[in-house]
Protein backbone atom coordinates (compact mmCIF):
# COMPACT_ATOMS: atom_id res chain seq x y z
CA UNK A 1 0.00 0.00 0.00
CA UNK A 2 1.59 3.97 -0.95
CA UNK A 3 0.82 5.42 2.28
CA UNK A 4 0.80 8.52 0.88
CA UNK A 5 -2.19 7.53 -1.54
CA UNK A 6 -4.05 6.37 1.17
CA UNK A 7 -3.96 9.52 3.50
CA UNK A 8 -4.63 11.56 0.10
CA UNK A 9 -7.63 8.80 -0.86
CA UNK A 10 -9.07 8.96 3.00
CA UNK A 11 -8.72 13.08 2.86
CA UNK A 12 -10.70 13.45 -0.33
CA UNK A 13 -13.31 10.32 0.40
CA UNK A 14 -14.40 12.49 3.66
CA UNK A 15 -14.93 15.96 1.36
CA UNK A 16 -16.61 13.45 -0.93
CA UNK A 17 -18.58 11.50 1.02
CA UNK A 18 -18.87 12.99 4.47
CA UNK A 19 -17.38 12.04 7.69
CA UNK A 20 -20.33 10.28 8.75
CA UNK A 21 -20.04 7.73 5.76
CA UNK A 22 -16.11 7.59 6.23
CA UNK A 23 -16.30 6.58 10.06
CA UNK A 24 -19.21 3.77 9.65
CA UNK A 25 -17.36 2.42 7.00
CA UNK A 26 -14.04 2.24 9.48
CA UNK A 27 -15.87 1.02 11.92
CA UNK A 28 -16.90 -2.39 10.33
CA UNK A 29 -13.44 -2.70 8.77
CA UNK A 30 -12.20 -6.02 9.69
CA UNK A 31 -9.21 -8.13 9.00
CA UNK A 32 -10.82 -9.61 6.16
CA UNK A 33 -12.23 -6.35 4.68
CA UNK A 34 -9.35 -4.19 5.50
CA UNK A 35 -6.78 -4.63 2.34
CA UNK A 36 -9.90 -3.70 0.34
CA UNK A 37 -11.23 -0.74 2.55
CA UNK A 38 -7.47 0.36 1.84
CA UNK A 39 -7.94 -0.33 -1.86
CA UNK A 40 -10.23 1.77 -2.57
CA UNK A 41 -8.87 4.52 -0.03
CA UNK A 42 -5.47 4.73 -2.19
CA UNK A 43 -6.76 3.96 -5.90
CA UNK A 44 -10.37 4.95 -5.90
CA UNK A 45 -10.10 8.00 -3.88
CA UNK A 46 -5.84 9.17 -3.61
CA UNK A 47 -5.86 8.47 -7.48
CA UNK A 48 -8.84 8.38 -9.49
CA UNK A 49 -10.99 11.19 -7.57
CA UNK A 50 -7.83 13.01 -7.40
CA UNK A 51 -6.91 13.29 -11.47
CA UNK A 52 -6.92 16.52 -12.49
CA UNK A 53 -9.36 15.90 -15.74
CA UNK A 54 -12.60 16.21 -14.36
CA UNK A 55 -13.94 18.30 -11.32
CA UNK A 56 -15.77 16.12 -8.44
CA UNK A 57 -19.40 17.82 -9.24
CA UNK A 58 -18.49 15.72 -12.95
CA UNK A 59 -17.22 12.79 -11.11
CA UNK A 60 -20.54 12.33 -8.56
CA UNK A 61 -22.67 12.88 -11.71
CA UNK A 62 -20.88 10.05 -14.08
CA UNK A 63 -21.29 7.93 -10.98
CA UNK A 64 -24.85 8.78 -10.79
CA UNK A 65 -25.49 7.48 -14.14
CA UNK A 66 -23.36 4.54 -13.97
CA UNK A 67 -24.71 3.11 -11.05
CA UNK A 68 -27.97 3.72 -12.34
CA UNK A 69 -26.98 2.02 -15.42
CA UNK A 70 -25.44 -0.92 -13.52
CA UNK A 71 -29.12 -1.27 -11.14
CA UNK A 72 -26.43 -0.20 -8.23
CA UNK A 73 -29.33 1.29 -6.12
CA UNK A 74 -27.42 1.48 -2.59
CA UNK A 75 -24.32 3.05 -4.05
CA UNK A 76 -27.02 5.38 -5.30
CA UNK A 77 -27.68 6.31 -2.21
CA UNK A 78 -24.18 6.63 -1.29
CA UNK A 79 -23.49 9.25 -4.50
CA UNK A 80 -26.77 11.17 -3.88
CA UNK A 81 -25.16 12.44 -0.15
CA UNK A 82 -21.77 12.75 -2.66
CA UNK A 83 -23.31 14.96 -5.27
CA UNK A 84 -24.60 17.22 -2.42
CA UNK A 85 -21.35 17.46 -1.18
CA UNK A 86 -19.85 18.61 -4.68
CA UNK A 87 -22.61 21.25 -5.45
CA UNK A 88 -24.99 18.44 -7.80
CA UNK A 89 -28.11 20.18 -7.67
CA UNK A 90 -31.42 18.25 -8.00
CA UNK A 91 -32.03 19.68 -11.38
CA UNK A 92 -28.66 18.01 -12.24
CA UNK A 93 -29.28 14.79 -10.60
CA UNK A 94 -32.95 14.79 -12.72
CA UNK A 95 -31.31 15.25 -15.83
CA UNK A 96 -28.97 12.40 -15.17
CA UNK A 97 -31.56 10.11 -14.40
CA UNK A 98 -33.72 11.36 -17.84
CA UNK A 99 -30.55 10.46 -19.66
CA UNK A 100 -30.14 7.26 -18.04
CA UNK A 101 -33.78 6.15 -18.89
CA UNK A 102 -33.18 6.72 -23.05
CA UNK A 103 -29.89 4.65 -22.78
CA UNK A 104 -29.88 2.50 -20.27
CA UNK A 105 -34.02 1.84 -19.89
CA UNK A 106 -36.78 2.96 -17.76
CA UNK A 107 -36.68 0.13 -15.24
CA UNK A 108 -33.53 1.32 -14.25
CA UNK A 109 -33.95 4.92 -14.38
CA UNK A 110 -37.19 4.24 -12.06
CA UNK A 111 -35.20 2.78 -9.42
CA UNK A 112 -32.80 5.54 -9.30
CA UNK A 113 -35.91 8.15 -9.78
CA UNK A 114 -37.84 6.16 -6.36
CA UNK A 115 -34.33 6.57 -4.10
CA UNK A 116 -33.46 10.03 -5.08
CA UNK A 117 -36.82 11.02 -4.37
CA UNK A 118 -36.92 9.44 -1.18
CA UNK A 119 -33.66 11.19 -0.54
CA UNK A 120 -34.85 14.80 -1.07
CA UNK A 121 -37.77 13.68 0.99
CA UNK A 122 -35.60 13.02 3.94
CA UNK A 123 -33.39 15.91 3.19
CA UNK A 124 -36.69 18.72 3.21
CA UNK A 125 -37.90 16.99 6.06
CA UNK A 126 -34.95 18.04 7.75
CA UNK A 127 -35.11 21.42 7.27
CA UNK A 128 -38.72 21.72 8.56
Amino acid sequence: MNKELYEKGQKVRREVLGDKYVDAAAKTTTDFNRPFQELIAEYVWGTLWSRPGLDRRTRALLNLGVLTAMGRTEEVKIYLVAAQNVGVSREDVQEVLMQTAIYCGIPAALDSFRIAQNFFNEQDAKKT
